[in-house]
């Protein structure tokens, strides 16, 4: 997709639009002066010492759960998704549309010389089981905890759990009947040229030995387990870093954790709307809408949400493009010791 058609893609303006929304809503009546004066006492030596740390652990425990789900198509060493991996999370932070899911099954398959196509089914499949997993996450907080007594809130994510179940259903059924599927496909796709039937048929069939991770076995133990370790510790721990950092104090640690869960799945339904790169905006937007409800100044929020965002941003953007610069400078090497 060229510079110029992305311009044009509804999709782009949409996510701009959205984005630009969220940010007033997360700035709206917070008094900017206060803001910088919770920047200036934040203790970035606790922030940055606990959040890098555990944001490249994120990074491991994806690239091993994605293991779990490639291992159907092909064994891959662990090293090669680590970094398809981070330069997914780079290219999310860099190009619009979520561009880095494409260019982490792109940049997998050339490394490892696996067709993309059944990779990304692979990443259609983590997204659904990561979609999953934050209504859960926020339903769980919700049940044992107060704060939501009208229970608004647990009747929009009630909601949102079928609207999370149906892909999943739908890629369980291709994983079950993919002739079915395939056929139907064809059959409603009758109108188009015969080169982009044949060809989308191909894509859906190579699509579908993507989810073999869906046959059972004892890989779904793992897949649940790094899924659990993912979203329970190692993307909470930013999160309790950073109230760490700014002193935000809670009656008590179930307290601390619960609000810590509670904003991670809102920022985890929130990257999941259309938004610029980066996701700019839905970030800070989550973390107010959360912390507010526990409490926390808008000013202290929006403080908080802002260098949570910065060192994921910095973090990740930063571990893809070292795995570029290693590997460019890797290939060079092989390419000059070659006779």
């Amino acid at each position: 997709m060229t510079r110029r058609s992305r311009l044009r893609d509804p999709k782009v303006w949409l996510g701009l639009a959205i984005t630009v929304v969220a940010m007033w809503f997360a700035l709206r009546d917070v008094d900017l002066a206060k803001v910088g004066s919770e920047f200036a006492h934040a203790n970035l030596v606790v922030l940055l010492g606990i959040s890098v740390p555990s944001y490249l652990l994120v990074v491991w425990l994806r690239a091993l759960r994605w293991r779990h789900l490639t291992n159907p198509i092909s064994e891959m060493p662990r090293g090669a998704l680590f970094r398809a991996t981070a330069v997914g999370f780079m290219a999310n932070n860099v190009f619009p549309l979520r561009m880095g899911e494409i260019v982490r099954s792109w940049y997998l398959g050339r490394e490892c010389s696996v067709r993309p196509a059944a990779i990304f089914g692979t990443v259609v499949l983590e997204r659904v089981i990561d979609t999953l997993m934050v209504i859960l996450l926020a339903l769980g907080v919700l049940s044992f905890t107060a704060g939501d007594e009208s229970g608004v809130w647990r009747r929009g994510l009630l909601w949102l759990l079928p609207v999370a179940g149906l892909p999943f259903a739908l890629l369980f059924w291709l994983r079950m009947a993919p002739d079915q599927v395939v056929t139907i496909g064809s059959f409603l796709a009758r109108p188009l040229p015969l080169r982009i039937r044949e060809e989308g048929r191909r894509q859906l069939e190579n699509f579908g030995h993507g989810l073999g991770a869906l046959r059972g076995g004892s890989h779904l133990f793992w897949i649940g387990f790094h899924s659990l370790s993912i979203w329970l510790v190692a993307s909470t721990l930013p999160i309790v870093a950073a109230f760490l950092s700014l002193d935000v104090e809670f009656p008590s640690l179930g307290e601390a954790l619960a609000a810590s869960w509670m904003t991670l799945a809102a920022i985890g339904i929130a990257v999941a709307l259309p938004s610029a790169p980066g996701f700019f905006g839905v970030y800070h937007s989550a973390c107010r809408l959360v912390l507010e409800r526990y409490g926390i100044a808008p000013e202290m929020a929006v403080a908080l949400g802002t260098l949570l965002h910065a060192v994921f941003w910095v973090t990740l953007t930063a571990t893809g493009f070292v795995v570029l610069r290693v590997r460019r400078m890797a290939t060079r090497k092989s390419w000059s010791a070659s006779p």
